[in-house]
């Protein structure tokens, strides 16, 4: 019993120290029923007037004591920008602009070559709204890329422009499959030529444009690594709006009716719409330090025309990270479209249809990305 009054006396101080200074940001209790066994509660204070979890102490024996932290509730966290400090958003964005230059010059050169200079610009603009339950995605792409060789002028190696957009809604935050709707919308820049031809157009502005509107299954939308889409009702419109083109039955669209005097009866379709099956996957993931993979393949057949025939776009890119801003890239795009006619001019000088044939582009670049 005198053990513990005397413990009494010599925690007071303390006690009422800590009460009549409460700019100290420290409360001190001392609950005791035995003395050998003391029992401290310790509050600390930021400066802020936040206040951080809870530390107790509980002591059965004296020289092992037994920790317990019980946390405070928190306030929301808030993100910090150039403006202060902001509410959180359930918005998300992601932009980047890439420039690829590459250039050759030779002056006396033995062996011979001939310069040239090339630059390529590419934009990735991203825009996600997300909640517990569903999830709407937008992303414009565009690429835009030419080539300036001596004697020869200035000719276009990549021309395209992308926007997509998708809703997509899950019964519970548990599953990973959304049903989901989709809309891709396609075209490029400027003419495009039969090189050294640049008399005649073989493409343009909306000439053509492919339209995607559809329905389906997607899987892995909240994944930032694999998304896979699955649509078995998915509308594919042809736009050929240049009419030069979609008389001669560019992309697919019905040609003009044409007499034997060479006079158009009829002008050809604008448009061709189709209805089928689409596939998309799509993924992304660092596989080597510094080196990351993206992979994207498009599978597209129609129910009604040569059901069974795959239309694919399937791209790949390797990124080689030297720093922050300078990345090296090498990529492939390989192409198949069952509506694209290709045309040859035989050894007799008379022009022939091919057919559809499978496309291909390699491209290998450095340059400077920047992501804002």
């Amino acid at each position: 019993m005198m053990r513990f009054v005397i413990v009494l006396l010599l925690m007071a101080p303390l006690m009422g120290l800590a009460q009549e200074d409460s700019e100290r940001g420290y409360v001190f209790m001392v609950n005791t029923l035995h003395a050998e066994n003391p029992v401290y509660f310790h509050t600390p204070v930021l400066q802020d007037n936040k206040r951080e979890p809870v530390l107790a102490v509980n002591s059965l024996q004296s020289k092992r004591p037994v920790f317990f932290r019980v946390p405070l509730k928190q306030k929301p966290n808030k993100r910090r920008s150039v403006y202060g400090f902001v509410k959180p958003t359930l918005w998300g964005s992601y932009n980047r602009i890439g420039i690829n230059v590459s250039e050759v010059a030779f002056v006396n050169w033995n062996a011979g070559g001939v310069s040239s200079v090339s630059g390529l610009v590419d934009v990735d603009l991203k825009r996600t709204y997300k909640t517990k339950n569903t999830r709407w995605k937008t992303e414009l792409l565009a690429k835009y890329g030419i080539n300036k060789q001596k004697e020869l002028g200035v000719r276009k190696t990549e021309d395209n422009i992308e926007l997509s957009s998708s809703f997509g809604f899950r019964n519970d935050s548990l599953t990973n499959f959304y049903y989901t709707a989709k809309l891709r919308f396609a075209t490029q820049f400027s003419n495009g030529y039969e090189y050294p031809d640049t008399s005649n157009e073989i493409s343009t502005v909306f000439s053509p444009a492919y339209l995607f509107l559809g329905v389906g299954t997607e899987y892995g939308a909240n994944d930032g690594h694999l998304s896979v889409y699955l649509s078995p009702l998915t509308v594919k419109s042809t736009i050929v709006l240049d009419q030069e083109l979609a008389n001669k039955g560019a992309f697919g669209v019905a040609p003009a009716v044409i007499n034997d005097q060479g006079e158009v009866i009829e002008e050809g379709d604008n448009l061709l719409t189709q209805m089928g099956i689409l596939i998309t996957s799509e993924y992304n993931a660092e596989i080597f330090k510094n080196v990351s993979l993206s992979n994207k393949v498009t599978l597209y057949t129609d129910y009604l025309d040569d059901f069974g025939n795959i239309d694919i776009d399937w791209q790949t890119e390797f990124n080689f990270q030297v720093n922050h801003f300078i990345v090296a890239n090498i990529g492939s795009h390989f192409k198949y479209d069952n509506d694209i006619k290709m045309t040859v001019e035989n050894e007799e000088g008379e022009v022939i249809n091919q057919g559809p044939i499978a496309q291909w582009k390699q491209q290998l670049g450095i340059g400077v990305i920047v992501e804002l």
